[in-house]
């Protein structure tokens, strides 16, 4: 036990016993799994820890180093950065830190490596979102292939956080930098063709307001420090001791998220100060909740743009109950587009039908939220080390690339894995279908349709109070604390809302795959100067219930596009808005139907739109908006485009 947690456990033993409880209690279980680890680890690795790596500005980056013994000539490293706690015995929940997949690498004649972003932890400096300059990336990929154990090959690899920095690492064209294999990795994605995401800041236009809770954690600008010139084996000790994980208060963000104005949720949580809303002397420059889609401080960051150059093969995994698997899937067909010829063949894709960085936790029968998507497993180890031994070690001759699909991704509904060439797979047809209703469409219990031939001109309306309004349940999202659980639920319990329209088609007399980007059209109105609009895309099997399957939404005031000035709405214009794609791959059986909800908000997955057509961040009144969705005719044809893969499936 460290010594601060044997202080505390000290001084517990004076309380009583409802408040020794609230301690957690060491697991000796897992405390004796990692005396077995690092026994094994010290047996098979030369262990550097507390490498303080200098970068070009002075600033130095703690960082864990793992060399295998006995090696003949150099060896490859795999690097995961990280904003995350690395430290190797982690005090705080009386359990310590897993080290298997360092023991994994080691095993299989890797050197590994764990570094620290700037600005957390042991690392210096000032942090920024994903941690820039992204020249600190290119310095340790440089710092590593200089080193006399190495063979001068680097590849990165993580999952969210630990994935997101890659893509502008390998922007800079380190020189040993020879592979990647970016997970969950949405959130380092700033500008890719339309998306104009800024990391997972924006979808539509709209604050994901995922950020926000995420955020506070990762502001420890005030965070204790050591002395500089302190030796490595003197912070090694200190490690063993002193984490210097930032430990707030525990914040039911159900509620928290709910704080107006929206650049103060964080003060009023009593959240460190950082670059959610504070003016801040780093990269950025801070101010993020301020800042508009195309603000030019967002590609002053670690966040990848369009402009950059990309040319490193990669390995890109993604999954359905992301947030962000539609920049994710435009990055890798990004990368394949800008990359050399060789190197552009060198881009393959996975997706999987799980949450954020859920890949491993696939079983026999994968419930993501209420849905089971069967047996999803997947060998990812054996994915991820065939791909290393291609493109990091000289002399191993994998094959992997003559046997790997281009992309592999999972259908729901039939439950399988899939492969194919391109994406959307080859036989996807684009079909439209048109959105309907007798003037009633509120609600699951009105008359809204979706038809296959253009219907009469209707309208349908809404009341949006940004006071009162749709709340989030599941979706495509991570990180929100208690406020979201991601995956698919029965929208059943959020369809008898008023403030939601309801399209659905006939049951289907057979079974269609849609798999691939769907687009959707609305021609809309309001009465309010800016208003949101948002549409989820369902399946609705024969029992009922309303699967969810991806969502999206539009800030009217960017309707016209991000790089444009900004517009608001006139009271009785019509004004036509195509929102930006959804993803997926589905089955729908024979039986089901097609559904397709449109309102004005899903809060809290994205901030609440106010309608006063203000700035909507310092802002702390709302005002009703009553919405329109034109449908029909030739003028106003509100549709949703599928590409509808016409297999034969059972």
């Amino acid at each position: 036990m460290g010594r601060v947690a044997a202080t505390l456990a000290l001084a517990l033993a004076g309380l009583s016993p409802s408040l020794q409880a609230q301690a957690p209690a060491p697991n000796a279980e897992l405390i004796a799994t990692r005396h077995a680890q690092e026994a094994e680890l010290q047996q098979l690795a030369d262990v550097h820890r507390s490498v303080m790596m200098p970068m070009r500005d002075g600033v130095r980056l703690m960082t864990d180093i793992y060399v295998p013994k006995g090696r003949s000539g150099g060896v490859p490293l795999i690097l995961s950065k990280t904003p995350y706690n690395m430290n190797w015995w982690d005090v705080r929940n009386g359990a310590p830190r897993d080290v298997s997949a360092v023991l994994g690498a080691i095993k299989r004649g890797y050197a590994y490596a764990l570094q620290n972003e700037r600005g957390h932890f042991y690392s210096e400096g000032q942090y920024d979102i994903l941690g820039p300059p992204a020249t600190d990336g290119h310095d340790a990929v440089d710092w590593f292939t200089k080193q006399s154990w190495s063979n001068g090959r680097v590849g990165m690899i993580g999952c969210s956080s630990t994935a997101e920095y890659q893509m502008a690492v390998a922007g800079t064209k380190p020189k040993g930098l020879a592979a990647l294999v970016p997970q969950g990795y949405g959130a380092g994605v700033g500008r890719v063709g339309g998306w104009y995401e800024q990391g997972n800041w924006y979808r539509g236009g709209a604050v994901q307001m995922l950020f926000i809770t995420w955020i506070n954690s990762q502001q420890n600008a005030q965070r204790p420090m050591f002395a500089p010139n302190l030796s490595q084996s003197d912070l090694t000790r200190l490690r063993k001791s002193f984490d210097l994980a930032w430990q707030g208060p525990s914040i039911d963000w159900s509620k928290a998220l709910w704080h107006l104005p929206v650049q103060d949720i964080l003060k009023a949580v009593d959240g460190p100060p950082g670059v959610f809303a504070d003016k801040m002397p780093v990269a950025t420059g801070g101010e993020m909740i301020k800042r508009t889609p195309n603000d030019p401080r967002w590609d002053k960051g670690g966040l990848y743009n369009d402009s950059m150059p990309f040319d490193t093969p990669a390995l890109w995994f993604m999954s359905w109950y992301d947030v962000s698997v539609g920049p994710n899937i435009a990055m890798w067909q990004h990368a394949m587009k800008v990359a050399s010829p060789e190197v552009a063949k060198q881009q393959y894709a996975v997706i999987a039908p799980v949450a954020h960085c859920s890949y491993t936790r696939a079983t026999e029968n994968t419930v993501v939220g209420e849905r089971s998507m069967g047996d999803a497993r997947l060998d990812y180890d054996a994915l991820t080390y065939g791909w290393f031994d291609t493109f990091l070690k000289t002399s191993t001759k994998t094959g992997l690339l003559d046997t790997l699909p281009r992309i592999r991704y999972f259908t729901m509904g039939s439950n399988t894995w899939q492969s194919s060439d391109v994406w959307p797979p080859k036989g996807a047809t684009p079909t439209t279908w048109y959105l309907t209703s007798g003037g009633s469409a509120n609600t699951m219990n009105g008359n809204g349709a979706l038809v296959a031939k253009l219907p009469k001109a209707q309208r349908d309306t809404f009341t949006y109070d940004p006071m009162k309004p749709v709340t989030s349940y599941g979706g495509n999202v991570c990180c929100t604390g208690t406020a979201i659980q991601a995956g698919s639920f029965d929208q059943r319990v959020r369809e008898t809302n008023p403030a939601i329209l309801v399209y659905t088609s006939e049951p289907l007399k057979e079974g269609i795959e849609v798999s691939g980007p769907i687009s959707v059209t609305l021609y809309v109105g309001s009465d309010a100067k800016d208003t949101d609009f948002t549409v989820k895309l369902i399946d609705v099997d024969t029992e009922g219930r309303a699967w969810n399957l991806d969502e999206t939404i539009q800030r009217m005031r960017y309707h016209t596009g991000y790089d444009k000035p900004e517009t608001r709405m006139e009271v009785g214009k019509k004004y036509k808005v195509t929102l930006g794609p959804l993803n997926t791959s589905n089955f729908f059986k024979a039986g089901h139907r097609v559904r397709v909800e449109v309102s004005s908000s899903n809060f809290p997955r994205f901030d609440r739109n106010l309608n006063t057509g203000g700035d909507n961040f310092s802002e702390t009144t709302g005002v009703v908006a009553h919405n329109i969705v034109f449908h029909g005719g030739k003028d106003t044809p509100s549709s949703i485009t599928l590409p509808i893969v016409r297999a034969v499936k059972k």
